[in-house]
């Protein structure tokens, strides 16, 4: 199936309910990578490079005590976002319903471009986090040898 790419929307009220729509879609698929990113890193015990966490001491309940304060707040982190991506979820139905009202018999062609933009975007977006898990782990090696 071929899908446009562009669509012309002349009213702005219209215009605005579908931009609020593509940008809390896009904001959700960006959720669900920073999760997939943050469990990755917690399932391959990598430290992503937001946790700074200093502890004095260089014995080895210093450095347990380091594990565990990164893992604690990667668990927070994805906390956070669980409870982020929730209430995207939500204004994302609402709105979807607004547009499906709107537009009754264009609003699946309208979703499909908006899906097609959205994905390509999201592919550079999760080459770039494939890279960041790469460096990730070559610095992590780094330091073990």
């Amino acid at each position: 199936m071929h899908v446009q790419q562009h669509i012309k929307i002349c009213i702005a009220k219209q215009a605005k309910d579908i931009y609020r729509y593509k940008t809390t879609k896009s904001k959700l698929y960006k959720i669900n990578a920073a999760i997939w990113f943050n469990k990755t890193c917690r399932a391959k015990q990598l430290t992503p490079n937001y946790i700074n966490i200093k502890v004095s001491g260089n014995n080895i309940k210093a450095e347990r005590t380091r594990k565990s304060a990164i893992r604690h707040r990667i668990n927070q982190e994805l906390k956070f976002q669980y409870a982020k991506k929730q209430r995207i979820n939500e204004q994302l139905y609402k709105i979807h319903l607004v547009c499906a009202n709107n537009w009754p018999t264009t609003w699946q062609m309208i979703q499909a471009v908006m899906d097609n933009n959205i994905q390509t975007q999201m592919e550079k977006h999760y080459t770039n986090l494939n890279k960041k898990l790469d460096n990730l782990i070559k610095r992590d090696e780094r330091k073990t040898t």
